[in-house]
C-alpha cells in the first residue's frame, strides 16, 4: 500500500530498524511487552481420527463381557470353569480391569485434544508405557499362537489342561480388541511423540553426546543385563520343554499356545538388553538412535509389567494348589519387575537431559538473536 492509500486508521510513519521502539504508555522509556506468537489452530488428521475412534470402539466388546458378568451373566463361561467361583475376588477384579480399559479411552483423547498437549510428560508416558507392556505380548504372540496352530500345532486357551476356562470364541473377540487397541494406540502416541518430543530421538548412536549421567547409564545397562539372566533363561528354557520351577497346573496344560508365549517373553529381554547396552556404550556405528530407544521402550515396558501382572495373579492366586504359582515363578516375575525398571529409568533419564540440552540451546540461541 503507498503512503497516497494510507487510511486514518494507520500510523503516519513507519519506525525505522534503528530506531529505538516506542515507550510503554505507563512506564516511559520501557518498550512494550512483546505480544505472544500466534497459534495455529489444533488440528488432527484423518489418520488420527480414525485411530481414536478404533481404539474406542475396540474397548467396547471387552467391557461388555465384564459388565455382563459382574452382573451375573454367564455369557462365554463353560460350565465347570473356575470363573464360576470366582466370588468377591472374581468381581474385584472385573471392576479393576473395567477400569484399565476405560484408561485407554483416556489416552486415545489425551492423544488428539488439545489440552494433551498441556499434559505433563510423566503423566503421558508412564501410563503409556504400562499399556505397552499389557498389550505387546498379547498383540505379538497371539498372532504367532494362531499362525502355530494353523500349521497343525496344539494350541488351547487357558486351563485347557482340565475344565474349560471360557468359550473359545472369547479369546478371539478380547484379543482381537487388544491387539486393535495396541495399534492404534501406538500409532497415535508415535504421531503424538514425534510432534512434541522428536528431537529427542533423531541423529544417529554414534552421535549421542557423553554426559554426566552417561557412567550411571552404563552401570546399569551392565547390572540389568546381568540380572536378566535368570528370567530370560527361565523363559527359554520353558519355551524348549523344561518344567523345573513350574507350578503342577502349567505343566499339565502346556500347548503350542505356552511354548509361543514363553518364546515371545525371552525375546522381549533380550530385546530390552540390546537397546540398553546400545545406548550404555554406543555402539552400532550408523545405527539411528530411535531403534535402541524403541527396543529399550517395548521391551521394559513388557519385562517390568507384564512381570507385575503376573505377580499381581499371583498374589490374588487360584484356589486349586496345583495351579499356584511356584516360589520360582514368583520369584522370576519379581526379578522381571527388577530388570524392566533397572533399564527404563536412566534411559528415562538420558532422554530428560537431552530435553533439557535442547532448551537451553534453544534459549541461548535465542538470547544471542
Amino acid at each position: 500500500m503507498t503512503p497516497a492509500h494510507r487510511t486514518s486508521a494507520e500510523p503516519s510513519t513507519v519506525p525505522s530498524p534503528t530506531a529505538p521502539p516506542p515507550a510503554h504508555p505507563h512506564h516511559p522509556g520501557r518498550p512494550p511487552a512483546e505480544p505472544p506468537p500466534p497459534t495455529a489452530p489444533y488440528r488432527i488428521g484423518r489418520v488420527r481420527n480414525v485411530a481414536r475412534a478404533l481404539a474406542v470402539a475396540a474397548c467396547v466388546p471387552y467391557v461388555g463381557l465384564k459388565l455382563a458378568w459382574m452382573a451375573g451373566s454367564r455369557v462365554g463361561i463353560p460350565d465347570g470353569s473356575p470363573l464360576l467361583d470366582g466370588g468377591v475376588v472374581l468381581a474385584v477384579g472385573n471392576a479393576a480391569t473395567v477400569l484399565m480399559v476405560g484408561c485407554v479411552v483416556v489416552l486415545a483423547l489425551l492423544l488428539t485434544r488439545p489440552w494433551g498437549l498441556r499434559v505433563p510428560a510423566w503423566l503421558l508416558v508412564v501410563p503409556m508405557w504400562v499399556a505397552s507392556g499389557l498389550l505387546l505380548p498379547i498383540m505379538t504372540a497371539y498372532p504367532l499362537q494362531m499362525a502355530v496352530r494353523l500349521l497343525g500345532g496344539s494350541g488351547g486357551g487357558a486351563g485347557s489342561g482340565g475344565d474349560p476356562f471360557l468359550d473359545p470364541w472369547v479369546f478371539g473377540v478380547v484379543y482381537g480388541g487388544f491387539i486393535v487397541q495396541g495399534i492404534a494406540l501406538g500409532a497415535l502416541f508415535a504421531l503424538y511423540a514425534k510432534g512434541r518430543w522428536g528431537l529427542l530421538w533423531q541423529g544417529r548412536l554414534r552421535e549421542l553426546p557423553r554426559t554426566p549421567s552417561s557412567s550411571v547409564l552404563r552401570v546399569a545397562a551392565v547390572a540389568a543385563t546381568l540380572v536378566a539372566l535368570a528370567p530370560g533363561l527361565a523363559h527359554l528354557l520353558w519355551a524348549a520343554g523344561a518344567t523345573a520351577g513350574l507350578n503342577e497346573g502349567r505343566v499339565a496344560e502346556r500347548t503350542s499356545d505356552f511354548h509361543v508365549l514363553e518364546t515371545v517373553n525371552a525375546l522381549f529381554v533380550a530385546a530390552a538388553v540390546a537397546g540398553v547396552l546400545l545406548l550404555a556404550f554406543r555402539r552400532g556405528g550408523r545405527l539411528p538412535l530411535r531403534v535402541p530407544l524403541v527396543l529399550v521402550w517395548a521391551g521394559s515396558a513388557q519385562v517390568a509389567c507384564w512381570g507385575g501382572w503376573l505377580s499381581l495373579a499371583a498374589l490374588v492366586g487360584a484356589g486349586v494348589v496345583s495351579d499356584r504359582p511356584t516360589t520360582a515363578m514368583v520369584l522370576i516375575y519379581a526379578v522381571q519387575m527388577l530388570v524392566g525398571t533397572l533399564i527404563a529409568l536412566p534411559v528415562a533419564h538420558l532422554l530428560a537431559e537431552r530435553a533439557a540440552a535442547s532448551t537451553s540451546s534453544g534459549a541461548r540461541s535465542g538470547t544471542r538473536a
